[in-house]
């Protein structure tokens, strides 16, 4: 093996250590701190999925040159690798899919506040008198909309947090037949 042959080897490796592990991290913690409605974290969880996701890129085209140095085209196991990491590439885009659908669905802003008016322009705005004590059934059906809002919102995010720990498990498992495969080698 060459000097170039062992230096793309392990750059192949340290890609592999230092983009596919925080990725699989990221999105195996995500549906807690969906359950949690922690936003600071999803937020931060998601960024950290795009970002690790597009670097782990890397490995599959330092694979390629690899495979190319190495005249390792022809063998079975690199193509069931190269095509279960294009799988799990392909999931990990629904997994951010899925990431920023329950990131909206947990969001304030996207959520009205119970009890708020909703927003109809009928043209008397204004026009009633401070202190006419808003509590009649305008502002009961209003209290009611916002809380159905939450349910829905809260059964997006339930939703999107059982998608994303199923996709992950996915996604974690075909890394450790990859893994596998490129150790044994048949």
């Amino acid at each position: 093996m060459s000097f170039t042959d062992k230096l793309v080897l392990w750059l192949h490796i340290g890609f592999a250590i230092f983009t596919i592990g925080p990725v699989a991290v990221a999105i195996s913690a995500t549906p807690r701190y969906i359950r949690q409605r922690d936003l600071a974290v999803l937020r931060y969880l998601s960024r950290t999925t795009v970002i690790f996701t597009a670097g782990s890129l890397l490995v599959l085209i330092v694979g390629l040159v690899l495979a190319q140095l190495k005249h390792d085209f022809s063998r079975p196991w690199l193509t069931v690798a190269m095509t279960l990491f294009v799988v799990a590439i392909v999931l990990l885009v629904l997994v951010i899919r899925d990431q920023r659908r329950a990131i909206r669905a947990l969001s304030p802003a996207e959520m009205p506040t119970p009890g708020a008016a909703p927003d109809e322009n009928d043209g008397d705005s204004g026009s009633a008198p401070t202190g006419s004590g808003n509590t009649g059934p305008q502002a009961a059906g209003a209290s009611q909309q916002g809380g159905e809002a939450a349910l829905a919102a809260a059964h997006v995010a339930s939703v999107e947090r059982g998608r994303i720990a199923a996709m992950g498990g996915v996604v974690n498992l075909i890394w450790l037949v990859i893994l596998v495969l490129m150790v044994w080698r048949p």
